[in-house]
């Protein structure tokens, strides 16, 4: 069954008549797009309390209520998280702050099976994504260190904290003016377990019957690291920023014992992972990889290159942005412009 994208969804809330009848019949009778619709309009409402329209914006204010916005119930927050991750939007604004990570693994029996080193975009129609199970459908995924944002009084603070140099821009796109806040993003962590019963389980509501276990995957551990980070943001007059230039320390994944292309060449074989995307995927090896992805409908993604390196150009809604890596460093640069504006800001850096 075919669900919408997250795009399609927010689309509903801001503009209603773009939305197709048959995406707009579906949404209202799918309990899950009920749920994804209820989420983009509680993120909706919130952020318009953040940076209003109305009144004048203080980036430094609104980031600071958002890092300390009150919990909400842990469903809504692992929906939130989830339809994040899906999106390209996360790789544009976040620069990939939402890949979940532990520090740096110290302990002699972790050894370094991935480490990001360039972006590549994984595209396949929307009903084939949907069918690709979240992480923790195959084993144990436990947050160790929560995301967070803390806002810096200049960029010299920012990138102290950080550990990473900000980038210059060398002339600001036509729209965006003003000085930029600047913030943190520290070090985020989790830690995963493969477990072949849930991944039975999962396979089995698929209608399948997974494979059976490589030698040492059953209980394998694993752990993901990404970050610390900063970004420079610069206010609009509606709830999205007008450019955001981020950069954060590239995830990498350590293992205890199993390698790369095992875990590779065993979720790749599962058969209900769509035939295309497993084949995308196992085309990038260990090479360091990551991939991003997005649904051929919404033609999200597109190649591109910045300063030689491989870059991947994402458009989510109304914004647009670069990813690309570089010297162990995830950069992203997006914003509510075009294409256009986007690379000349990215391609311009100093």
């Amino acid at each position: 069954m075919r669900h919408p994208t997250d795009g399609t969804l927010r689309r509903l809330l801001d503009e209603p008549d773009g939305v197709a009848d048959a995406d707009r019949d579906h949404i209202a009778h799918c309990p899950a797009c009920q749920e994804g619709l209820n989420v983009a309009r509680d993120d909706a409402a919130f952020a318009a309390t953040l940076l209003r329209p109305d009144v004048e914006v203080d980036v430094d204010q609104a980031w600071t209520r958002f890092s300390t916005r009150p919990p909400v119930r842990e469903a809504t927050v692992l929906s939130r998280w989830r339809s994040r991750l899906r999106s390209p939007v996360v790789a544009i604004a976040g620069a990939a702050v939402l890949v979940t990570g532990a520090g740096a693994a110290a302990a002699a029996d972790w050894f370094q099976i991935f480490h990001a080193e360039r972006v590549a975009p994984v595209t396949a129609p929307q009903a084939e994504l949907a069918k690709i199970p979240e992480l923790d459908e195959f084993g144990d995924l436990v947050v160790t260190d929560e995301i967070s944002v803390r806002p810096a009084p200049d960029v010299t603070a920012a990138q102290e904290a950080s550990g990473l140099t900000l980038p210059a821009v060398a002339e600001l796109p036509r729209g965006v003016s003003g000085t930029p806040g600047y913030f943190v993003v520290g070090r985020v962590g989790g830690t995963f377990t493969f477990s072949a019963d849930t991944t039975a389980r999962t396979a089995a509501k698929a209608g399948t019957t997974a494979p059976p276990v490589p030698p040492g995957l059953d209980g394998s551990r694993f752990r993901l690291s990404a970050g610390p980070g900063l970004a420079a943001v610069w206010a609009s007059e509606n709830e999205l920023p007008a450019l955001v230039v981020a950069r954060v320390t590239a995830p990498s994944v350590y293992s205890a014992g199993v390698p790369f292309t095992t875990v590779r060449d065993y979720l790749t074989s599962l058969t209900f992972i769509p035939d295309d995307v497993a084949a995308q995927l196992r085309g990038f090896s260990d090479d360091g990889t990551l991939p991003l992805f997005s649904a051929i409908e919404e033609k999200q993604t597109s190649v591109t290159d910045v300063g030689g390196r491989p870059a991947t150009l994402v458009r989510s809604g109304s914004m647009v942005g670069v990813v690309w890596v570089a010297d162990g460093v995830v950069n992203a640069v997006a914003g509510t412009l075009t294409a256009d504006e986007v690379l000349t800001v990215a391609r311009g850096l100093r």
